[in-house]
């Protein structure tokens, strides 16, 4: 389970996060690629843009469950 603690500084302020767990997979980034990006000097994902709509949400609560290592975090708000 992802912990808001260990998320990544380059997530934007908001629900969703992603964690320091994160094995750069890509499956988040192909779900939800509005969301989601790289960071391609740490290897890993993070949020860099919240959902704006139901569909956005949606799609994170997607890449959220559908994550390997359960390095997607939402923090309920």
């Amino acid at each position: 389970m992802a912990d808001v603690a260990n998320k990544y500084p380059q997530n934007v302020v908001g629900k969703f996060y992603v964690d320091d767990q994160c094995i750069d997979c890509d499956l988040c980034r192909e779900t939800a690629p509005a969301n989601f990006t790289r960071d391609d000097d740490g290897g890993h994902s993070y949020v860099f843009k919240q959902p704006e709509n139901a569909e956005e949400e949606g799609l994170c609560k997607e890449a959220m469950e559908g994550c390997p290592v359960e390095a997607i975090g939402s923090d309920g708000t």
